[in-house]
């Protein structure tokens, strides 16, 4: 089923949609669950029963998807094979009292979500995006996506040293964008306007999730247009590939010998611990409730937990030419040379040599180059839903991804042929 080693066009023009299309963790996963739905998946309710059925099945909740197909013929103990990702990404979000102003600015109160590179979220025209809770318990999403929102850097006359001695924001005062001017802020302004744009009646939304997202869409780079340029590729990019592969591989073959899953989790910028984060109960509680639906007992789901594989699918870094200096002198990862293997021998990431293993094996059997990352030594570490998969699921876990470079900017930049070399390498993976 795997496609050749090429650049495939049509998977990064789908990417590029897909990014646009999800200004928010929440976006992201109904977009998943519509693609899923196409391939032939069905939504169950975490509160219904589940049967044992064949078939591919997903769980929502929140900003979080986990999607599994189970082929004919499956056991009770049959392993599982899982590709975990995660939806959120490093923004602005709205606080709850999001009304302020000054001196005839209307401006919107936001938190740091995550870790960003603030100053790329400077002079960019921002749109608003989200989760909207009703007063009857329902939800709905949100996207004002065209330039509603602006943090204005100040200008080089009013900060003579800025480009000597750098740009120095402070998170309170510095990131708190306009969107228009009034004397007169009102408790109630910003989501009053959200409202009118969704058709709601006023005073209908009790609850919100919104967050600041860069307007500009994706697109090709460079004189080849062999680059892409676009918002939250950290991870979106693995989310997409995540599901096309899991869509392939469920409408191509029934003789699968385990059952694919897609785990794309929220929060993980921010540790992970949530009920939709990969250090809460979802992922493991959907694992243990397929098994028992197909008539499974606690040694079948030890049997199954005990043959099973998750990479742990997520952006690394390229090696940046202007700075080549802080990568590790040997390890120097490039755009558009296929996916990479990611090593920490502290357990930042959670692969060992039995992993890599499993990892050369996939990508030899898709026709796929990868490389290896390893962080400089004297640099610290980042880390991943791997380790904290590892540990919580007692499931031999692997970190893996695709090498970009300005990581958790407004706007990252990753290779054109990287995408779908991903995509290819996880349908092996998933196929086993």
């Amino acid at each position: 089923m795997s496609a050749p080693h090429r650049f495939d066009r049509g998977h990064t023009d789908d990417l590029m949609s897909f990014l646009a299309a999800s200004p928010s963790p929440y976006h992201a996963v109904a977009n998943t669950a519509q693609r899923l739905e196409k391939a032939g998946f069905r939504q169950v309710a975490e509160t219904d029963a589940w049967d044992g059925t064949s078939g591919g099945k997903y769980v929502l909740r929140g900003g979080a998807i986990v999607a599994w197909y189970v082929p004919e013929g499956a056991t009770p103990h049959t392993p599982f094979r899982i590709v975990g990702a995660h939806t959120d990404s490093p923004n602005l979000r709205v606080k709850p009292v999001p009304d302020l102003g000054a001196h005839g600015w209307r401006q919107v109160a936001v938190e740091i979500y995550g870790g960003p590179l603030l100053n790329s979220w400077l002079d960019r025209d921002l749109g608003l995006a989200g989760r909207l809770t009703l007063r009857d318990g329902t939800t709905r999403l949100v996207d004002v996506d065209r330039p509603l929102l602006r943090v204005p850097q100040l200008a080089i006359h009013l900060d003579r040293a800025v480009n000597t001695d750098g740009l120095k924001l402070d998170k309170q005062r510095h990131l708190q964008p306009i969107w228009g001017m009034s004397d007169d802020v009102r408790e109630g302004d910003l989501i009053a306007f959200v409202e009118e744009e969704c058709g709601l009646a006023p005073g209908e939304v009790t609850g919100w999730d919104l967050m600041a997202h860069s307007v500009e869409p994706p697109a090709y780079l460079g004189r080849d247009r062999e680059l892409v340029a676009g918002p939250r590729m950290d991870n979106l990019l693995s989310v997409h590939a995540a599901t096309a592969a899991l869509a392939a591989v469920s409408t191509g073959s029934e003789q699968l010998p385990y059952i694919p899953v897609l785990a794309a989790f929220d929060h993980e910028e921010n540790g992970s611990q949530s009920d939709t984060g990969a250090d809460g109960p979802l992922l493991g509680s959907v694992l243990e409730r397929s098994v028992f639906a197909r008539g499974g007992v606690y040694e079948d789901r030890a049997r199954a937990f005990a043959g099973t594989v998750c990479l742990s699918s997520d952006t690394g870094h390229a090696v940046h030419p202007n700075y080549a200096e802080r990568h590790d002198p040997t390890h120097h990862p490039r755009v558009n040379g296929g996916p990479i293997l990611k090593v920490n021998v502290n357990n930042r990431y959670a692969t060992d040599g039995s992993g890599r293993a499993v990892w050369a094996a996939t990508c030899d059997k898709a026709g796929v180059p990868f490389q290896n990352f390893v962080s400089n030594n004297s640099m610290p570490c980042g880390t991943t839903i791997g380790p904290i998969t590892a540990a919580r699921h007692g499931i031999k876990t692997v970190d893996i991804g695709v090498a970009i470079l300005s990581m958790h900017s407004a706007r990252e930049l990753c290779g054109a042929d990287d995408p779908h070399l991903l995509a290819n390498a996880l349908v092996a993976f998933l196929e086993g």
